[in-house]
């Protein structure tokens, strides 16, 4: 019954893996497509003609672009993880095969960034120049535009530090996540592990229970030789009496016989003798015979 369960769990485990797995390819094709639009934008600073405004928007820009691309990276770190525990040789394959592609598409897209940011420095330079030449010129026009970069410039400024605190604070949390998902993947590999001593300890302790039965059997039966053997011994040592004492009565009956035919032998003698010589005298002591 137990083992009953834990292969249904185990079945469970896998699908779960294979699920977690899905959604993390869907998880990657979102942040791809969020990184390819920040590397757009980026790449187009500078070409709308607002190049003081477009400059302080490029931090910004550029801080959501990093955060998909460690975004991006969890991603693989996560996928790492998942692609070992897959259920089948095959699909450890295809997982590995996802991983190397995403290692791939990753360093392209950071590539990417790099250029879209030389792009937008570029298409910076030259508007700010166009600007600059611009403000150092005489006329109402010019001071207009000075005063709207002004203020354009300080509520930007304001905009970028919060989008900053916003970004650093989406940064930590990110990594928060990362540090839970490394947790709960460590709490799950020693979750596997402990159920894997579990039916170890099962199999041992039918093991135990077969071996103290064993030895139980083995106590018994020597109780019971014990028995056998003091009965046994008993026996052999009653024989042996009889065989003594009977031989022992043996002796004294032949002993008893031999006097008894000595003496037989010894009253025939003295028959004989009277009927030869006739009644011996009366003061005449009777004959004294050795028995030997």
């Amino acid at each position: 019954m137990i083992s009953l369960l834990i292969l249904v769990h185990s079945d469970i485990r896998m699908d779960e893996v294979t699920q977690a797995v899905e959604d993390l390819k869907k998880e990657w094709s979102q942040a791809v497509s969020q990184l390819e639009e920040s590397i757009a934008a980026i790449e187009s600073c500078g070409k709308t003609g607002r190049g003081t405004e477009e400059a302080t928007s490029l931090p910004r820009l550029n801080g959501s672009a990093q955060d998909a691309l460690q975004l991006l990276k969890s991603l693989q770190f996560r996928l790492d993880l998942l692609a070992q525990q897959l259920p089948t040789f095959d699909e450890v394959q295809s997982g590995q095969a996802t991983l190397e592609s995403w290692d791939e598409q990753y360093k392209k897209l950071r590539a990417s960034l790099r250029n879209a940011n030389l792009q937008a420095k570029e298409n910076i330079r030259k508007v700010a120049q166009e600007e600059r030449e611009l403000l150092l010129g005489d006329g109402e026009e010019s001071t207009i535009r000075r005063r709207n970069l002004q203020t354009k410039a300080g509520m930007t400024s304001a905009a970028e530090s919060i989008t900053e605190s916003l970004r650093r604070s989406r940064q930590m949390m990110v990594q928060e996540v990362e540090r839970s998902a490394s947790t709960l993947a460590t709490f799950d590999e020693s979750t596997s592990v402990l159920r894997k001593a579990e039916g170890e300890y099962q199999g041992h302790r039918s093991l135990l229970m077969r071996t103290r039965g064993l030895l139980s059997t083995m106590q018994r039966q020597d109780v019971l030789d014990r028995i056998i053997l003091t009965i046994g011994f008993i026996i052999f040592s009653l024989a042996v009496l009889y065989v003594v004492s009977r031989r022992i009565g043996l002796l004294t009956l032949q002993r008893k016989l031999a006097a008894a035919i000595r003496s037989s032998s010894l009253s025939a003698e003295d028959i004989v003798t009277k009927a030869q010589h006739g009644p011996a005298p009366a003061n005449v002591p009777a004959p004294i015979y050795d028995e030997l």
